[in-house]
């Protein structure tokens, strides 16, 4: 695809948000390096000139071996901006020094900030240029090669270099900042969203273990009353309710170790199916499902195997599935239900979550995964479908559909079978 082309097929982090985007511009280099050098091989092959015409042709050839070294590994971006830097440099003396003034080849001086900026940091970038400027402008005096051109016009071409080359360093400058502060926005929504969701999960236990905590007082207060009663309750009564009580006491202790999983702050790429990765979810939310009487239609497939991010997908798949709970307790719908259903394709699952809450308003179809974004009043956040939307992008490079009738919404959210 184009897009990893610019990328040279890496995954990047958001950490390495910067260093994706110096692997595009490289990328982007090399590829109009090498269609000038072509064209100026070729011109120089028709007008005779076979030395030049070397010298370009290599540079080409240099470049398929740069273009190769940034797709073998990371590290060697560092080497490549060096070679690339060097070659545009020493390129652009070579055209002073052998060019005419008529031939207008100075114009490529003027790609030369944008490169050495966006290559490399400032403080590295500084030395080249002071390089480029002090070559250009001592080339009428040396002796070694005659140049068509006066020093008032090299003088002129330097002073117009660097005021371009300080308009594309305030303008990168400015650029960095806006970046950094969509960056510390996007955190801090990621923050709330976390902290939304963990107040949502906190219901969840109190949900899962109203009913378990129940029984154990239920145990016990039978025991209690049998014996207030001035009867004596039988072994095998004391066997059955210490082991429906210890039943109990381990349902518990799975429910923390359930949620300690979905908290847990490290990413990790699990094998897992589809299936049971419903099932986690549909676990999480099955106490509000019998409190609001809210049926669940559970298509399973066959068996689906995922290479993925779990603890991601349900956070994805939560969000949707209570978002639907809600819609449906706040419209009172008489025979609430949701449906969840599992595609296989080629390459990806659909996971299809589906509710008959009557559907999303047309004016807000468009603007759901906004952040801030809710139709909940003061009980939304309007982070838990942007948040979603965002994990799906950057994690999984697919997005969330919606479709919406006068039945109810139809969310799909698509699951690569294999994450690289």
């Amino acid at each position: 695809m184009l897009k990893n082309f610019f990328t040279s097929n890496w995954e990047f982090s958001e950490a390495e948000r910067e260093l994706r985007s110096k692997f595009q511009m490289m990328n982007i280099g090399i590829v109009l390096s090498s269609i000038a050098v072509l064209y100026g091989t070729i011109l120089n092959l028709i007008k005779a000139n076979y030395n030049l015409a070397a010298f370009e042709f290599s540079l080409f050839l240099s470049n398929i071996v740069l273009w190769y070294l940034l797709r073998k590994k990371k590290s060697f971006y560092d080497i490549v901006s060096i070679v690339v830097t060097a070659q545009f440099t020493f390129l652009l003396i070579l055209l002073i020094y052998v060019s005419k003034p008529e031939d207008m080849k100075i114009t490529w001086f003027f790609t030369y900030p944008i490169i050495i900026l966006y290559f490399k940091n400032e403080r590295n970038a500084v030395p080249w240029f002071l390089f480029l400027i002090s070559m250009i402008l001592i080339a009428p005096f040396q002796p070694f090669l005659h140049t068509d051109f006066t020093f008032f016009q090299l003088f002129y071409l330097s002073f117009v270099l660097s005021v371009v080359s300080i308009i594309v360093y305030f303008y990168k400058v400015k650029m960095d900042e806006a970046a950094q502060l969509i960056h510390k926005q996007e955190k801090m929504i990621a923050l709330q969203s976390r902290q939304a969701v963990m107040g949502e999960m906190i219901s969840m236990i109190a949900h899962q273990w109203r009913q378990p905590l129940s029984t154990v007082t239920l145990q016990i207060s039978n025991l209690e009353v049998k014996k207030l009663l001035g009867e004596t309750p039988k072994s095998d009564e004391y066997e059955a309710a210490l082991e429906k009580i210890s039943d109990t006491v381990v349902y518990l202790s799975e429910t923390i170790d359930d949620f300690q999983t979905y908290f847990r702050p490290n990413k990790e790429i699990t094998t897992i199916a589809a299936d049971e990765l419903l099932q986690r979810v549909v676990s999480f939310v099955e106490p509000r499902l019998h409190k609001y009487a809210i049926a669940l239609d559970f298509k399973k497939s066959e068996p689906i195997v995922l290479y993925t991010y779990a603890n991601e997908i349900v956070q994805v798949l939560l969000n949707i599935m209570n978002n639907a709970i809600d819609e449906l307790i706040e419209r009172r719908i008489k025979k609430p239900k949701i449906e969840l259903e599992i595609i296989k394709k080629i390459e990806s699952v659909l996971i299809s979550i589906s509710d008959n809450a009557g559907g999303i308003a047309t004016e807000n179809i468009a603007t759901i995964f906004e952040p801030y974004f809710s139709t909940k009043g003061k009980n939304g956040t309007g982070l838990g479908l942007y948040m979603s939307q965002m994990i799906m992008q950057k994690q999984f490079h697919t997005k969330i559909e919606v479709f919406s009738s006068n039945k109810g919404a139809t969310f799909n959210v698509e699951v690569p079978l294999r994450l690289a």
